[in-house]
C-alpha cells in the first residue's frame, strides 16, 4: 500500500511538469546581431527628430514641413488644444527656443509603417525671455507614407 501511495505521490507531482510544452525559441536572422534591427531604427528617429528640433530652432519651415505627414496632429504643454501641419508651420516664426537636449529615445515600431516614439527635451530660451528652461515628455507617432517616415500625432506632457 504504502508502495501504491509513494507512486501515486510521484505522478501527481510530475503531471504539472509533463503538461508544460517548453516554447519554441523565437527566429531570428543569423546575419545580423541581436538588436541590430532596434538600434538602426532607434538611430533613424533619433537623428530624424534632432532635424525637426534644428528646424524648429532655426525657424526652417521647409525642413519642419517636410518631416509632418499632410494630416499631422499635434498637441503643446500650452492648452492651446490640437494644431494641424499648416497651423504648426505657420507659429514657427515665434518659435524661440535657442538650445535643446534631447535624450530618453524608446521606440516601439507598432508595424511595417508605423513606430511609436517617446523621449524627452529641455528647451532652453532666450537670457530675455521670461521662461528660460522648459522640459517636456514627447510621445510622437511616425508613420511611413510614400516610402518617406512622416510624423503624424506629436503630444507634449510638460516635466518639472
Amino acid at each position: 500500500m504504502s508502495r501504491c501511495f509513494a507512486f501515486l505521490c510521484v505522478i501527481l507531482l510530475t503531471l504539472p511538469a509533463l503538461s508544460q510544452q517548453p516554447s519554441a525559441p523565437a527566429k531570428r536572422d543569423a546575419s545580423k546581431p541581436a538588436g541590430s534591427a532596434d538600434s538602426a531604427l532607434k538611430d533613424l528617429f533619433e537623428a530624424r527628430i534632432k532635424t525637426e528640433w534644428e528646424a524648429i530652432k532655426n525657424k526652417d519651415k521647409k525642413a519642419y514641413g517636410d518631416l509632418l505627414a499632410d494630416d499631422y496632429q499635434g498637441v503643446e504643454i500650452d492648452g492651446q488644444g490640437e494644431r494641424t501641419k499648416t497651423q504648426m508651420l505657420n507659429e514657427l516664426a515665434n518659435t524661440n527656443v535657442a538650445a535643446f537636449t534631447l535624450w530618453g529615445f524608446k521606440v516601439t515600431p507598432l508595424g511595417p509603417d508605423a513606430t511609436f516614439v517617446v523621449y524627452e527635451v529641455t528647451m532652453q530660451f532666450p537670457p530675455r525671455s521670461t521662461l528660460r528652461y522648459s522640459r517636456v515628455y514627447v510621445g510622437a507617432l511616425w508613420v511611413r507614407q510614400n516610402g518617406q517616415w512622416k510624423e503624424l500625432h506629436y503630444q507634449e506632457t510638460h516635466v518639472k
